[in-house]
């Protein structure tokens, strides 16, 4: 930390600093009531996605019981050919957003696979998907916690740290500027005693 200058340049510099420093403050706190939010819905898209996976696995142990079947081959029926991610700037975060899910079906015979097997395919379709949505999901979490974590770093440096010392400097500087005035002003009186006392 640079030693504090009592002079009026370091005042004027502290009180600009000061004026800054309190109009940046509201605009980085609304960011992080922003991020907050957008955490919040995170977590809501988060837990909506488990309760889909929840009820998916409900499901299938409901009405696929015979999925257990060893002598039915259900390997590599469905694969996930291409996840196409892109990434969506929200209040200068860029978080992962899923643009497509492309699954690949292994071709099968009717004749050759029991008539459960087309609802397995499609619920192994939609646990797949599940599935990426959830990793994305938390991901996305995971960078909005960090982005809120920061900004609420940011604002309290601001607010509990470069403010108060900016208005402590400010306070020491005019107690020395008025102290300095103050004995210029007694030293001027006395010079002035003193030449009055000469000349009589």
């Amino acid at each position: 930390m640079a030693k504090l200058a009592f002079s009026k340049s370091a005042l004027q510099k502290e009180g600009a600093q000061l004026k800054r420093y309190k109009q940046y403050l509201p605009s980085l706190d609304l960011k992080r009531q922003q991020l907050m939010a957008e955490r919040n819905k995170a977590i809501q898209m988060l837990e909506d996605t488990q309760e889909r996976i929840r009820q998916c696995r409900q499901l299938v142990e409901e009405q696929l019981p015979m999925m257990s079947n060893e002598h039915v081959d259900l390997n590599g029926l469905v694969t996930v050919k291409q996840v196409d991610l892109g990434e969506e700037n929200v209040v200068g975060v860029k978080l992962p957003c899923i643009k497509q899910i492309e699954l690949h079906c292994k071709p099968y015979s009717l004749l050759s696979k029991p008539h459960w097997v087309d609802l397995c395919v499609l619920q192994l379709k939609e646990m797949l998907e599940l599935q990426i949505r959830l990793k994305v999901d938390q991901h996305r979490l995971d960078v909005l916690q960090q982005s809120v974590k920061k900004v609420t770093q940011r604002l309290n440096l601001f607010d509990k740290v470069l403010i108060p010392r900016a208005q402590q400097n400010i306070r020491k500087i005019r107690i020395f500027l008025s102290d300095a005035e103050r004995a210029a002003v007694v030293r001027a009186k006395i010079t002035k005693q003193k030449r009055l006392r000469e000349v009589y």
